[in-house]
């Protein structure tokens, strides 16, 4: 059974800097690209990050490059979102996702397994 779990969000001041992990389990995770996703109340999910299976191409959103950095470690089964300078407008739940076939899509269709998701609350 696959499960990705996410952990890491929380409360932060406009500015500040949060990480959040995934941690993967039940699937060859080195043969996933895995991407970011949030959902903001009353918004569709969009697209974060994503990166593929052996780290070699990064994809993100407009919204948070330069601020934002995906990164895994195979060993450990895990996916990384370093979110820096955080803005109000990040404020929402973030889900990790796995993607078998893909190098790293901003579909959100393109992904087979979702995580919980974890909330992230940026104060002005």
């Amino acid at each position: 059974q696959v499960q990705l779990v996410e952990s890491g969000g929380g409360l932060v001041q406009a500015g500040g800097s949060l990480r959040l992990s995934c941690a993967a389990s039940g699937l060859t995770f080195s043969s996933y690209a895995m991407g970011w996703f949030r959902q903001a109340p009353g918004k569709e999910r969009e697209f974060v990050a994503a990166i593929s299976w052996s780290g070699g191409r990064r994809l993100y959103a407009d919204s948070v490059k330069g601020r934002f950095t995906i990164s895994r470690d195979n060993a450990k089964n895990t996916v990384a979102l370093q979110m820096n300078s955080l803005k109000p407008e990040d404020t929402a739940v973030y889900y990790c996702a796995a993607d078998l076939v893909g190098l790293g899509s901003p579909a959100y269709k393109e992904y087979e397994h979702w995580g919980q998701g974890t909330q992230v609350t940026v104060s002005s």
